[in-house]
């Protein structure tokens, strides 16, 4: 073969290799571009919040993980497409109860048997189990109840009384001030409209109700902290977070229910949580140590 003949082989070879590699780079590209596009559209869930092999559009939760971890999708994703029911699942709703722990119920734990000052978890903690579903939910980290009362009681005034255990007002805004989140304390406004439009603009509240103002929903409650999401104004309903009753807990309810139940005898009413701030929360705190029976 002439040295003319050898030149011109290797060259075609040279541009051989290099077509093909241009279209491999191409098809990669092209792959993760429609990946992206089409998660988008489709409103593709934060695995950080999703159960191990649960399944999401026939994915399981590793494969989401995996989607994101190797950078394939990008973190500011649009979720707006995800229904109700769908943004729910991500919610943190813990009980309060030791029947409920000792029953085996989804979101109970062993904090529900604790005793301090002779006063059970079960008739105290529904304020805490409220502070620990909105930073398990609103931040990339998990508490338990249990590690909420320790907080509380280093970041504020609470502490258990032989008279009374449960948390008061002022530190419960502490508490969620201390670990980043923006919040305010409302009393019942005189108008059902304002309080809608207080919905509208909060990311989740603390509300305190007593079957005492009405009973169409609670019975039996002189005064109890529950927790709500995810305001639907269409339907005026809410996510209910409710620590001391499993049967209610995780269920839709109209807002007018919550409203109506308002404990007016108290100070306050309830508690907005409006922002969240990494740079705030210093604690930090990501993991449950505490045994307890699961989410689901």
């Amino acid at each position: 073969m002439s040295d003319t003949r050898r030149f011109l082989s290797g060259r075609w070879k040279g541009c051989f290799w290099g077509i093909a590699l241009l279209l491999l780079c191409a098809l990669s590209f092209g792959g993760i571009f429609w990946q992206r596009r089409g998660a988008k559209e489709a409103g593709a869930p934060n695995p950080a919040k999703m159960q191990e092999g649960q399944l999401f559009a026939g994915a399981s939760a590793d494969v989401w993980e995996t989607v994101w971890d190797e950078g394939l999708l990008p973190d500011d994703l649009d979720f707006s497409n995800l229904t109700p029911e769908d943004r729910a699942l991500s919610v943190y709703t813990f009980l309060q109860g030791p029947r409920s722990f000792s029953e085996g119920r989804p979101w109970s734990g062993e904090w529900c048997r604790q005793i301090v000052q002779g006063n059970s978890f079960g008739g105290f903690g529904c304020g805490l189990c409220c502070m620990a579903n909105i930073y398990s939910t609103l931040t990339e980290y998990e508490c338990s109840p249990w590690d909420m009362f320790g907080l509380s009681t280093a970041v504020s005034q609470y502490y258990p009384s032989e008279e009374s255990g449960a948390i008061g007002w002022e530190d419960l805004k502490r508490t969620l001030r201390a670990v980043g989140f923006g919040c305010e304390l409302y009393r019942k406004p005189k108008s059902y409209k304002t309080f809608q439009r207080h919905m509208r603009q909060m990311k989740s509240a603390i509300v305190l109700i007593s079957s005492s103002n009405d009973d169409a929903f609670w019975q039996d409650t002189p005064g109890h902290y529950v927790n709500i999401w995810l305001y639907q104004e269409d339907e005026d309903m809410v996510f209910l977070a409710d620590p001391g009753d499993p049967d209610k807990n995780r269920s839709w309810i109209p807002l007018r229910y919550v409203y109506d139940a308002l404990k007016t005898v108290s100070q306050f009413q309830y508690l907005s949580v409006t922002s969240y701030s990494e740079e705030g929360n210093e604690w930090q705190r990501d993991a449950i140590e505490d045994a307890w029976n699961g989410k689901y």
